[in-house]
Formats: structure tokens, sequence, C-alpha cells
């Protein structure tokens, strides 16, 4: 007997950030929250520049223009924090 199971969709469906949280929802229901902390860029932006995000590589990565960051879905998956040397200086 075979076990049914959703098929993976690692693709972004939807971005939102709150205060201290960068929230994903990918296309298979999956929703991931990581600490905005680890993304420096994003956290010294506006919020006029969070907003201004775009889906990038498919779908499996977002690309935020004003804040030259770039993330992308595996390594969001790995729980991988933004390098040190690509860190904003405050």
């Amino acid at each position: 007997m075979g076990i049914l199971a959703a098929r993976a969709d690692e693709r972004v469906r939807d971005v939102t950030l709150t205060e201290d949280s960068l929230v994903v929802q990918l296309m298979d229901g999956r929703i991931l929250s990581t600490p905005l902390a680890w993304f420096p860029r994003l956290l010294h932006g506006t919020a006029a520049q969070r907003a201004n995000w775009q889906l990038a590589g498919g779908g499996y990565g977002i690309h935020w223009p004003d804040l030259d960051e770039d993330l992308s879905t595996e390594g969001l998956l790995r729980g991988a924090p933004a390098s040190s040397q690509r860190a904003v200086a405050v």
C-alpha cells in the first residue's frame, strides 16, 4: 500500500515582513518564518523598501531591488542567515 504525500513545491507564493520576521509562504502551503535580524539589509531597510520585492529564479528566489538583497527558498529551508560579509554597516 502506497503513502500519499503532497508534492513539494518550494516556489514562493507570498512574502510578508513583520517588525521582526520574514515570513515566506511556499506554493505547497508551507510557511517559513525567520528572524529579520538574520538579514541586515532587510532589517535596516524602510517599510517601502521591504515591500518592494519580486520573484526571482523562476519563483525559487526573492529579490529586493531597493536593498540589493536576494534570498532563495533553498537557503531559507536550510535555515541559513545572510553571510556576515554581506552585512550592512549600521
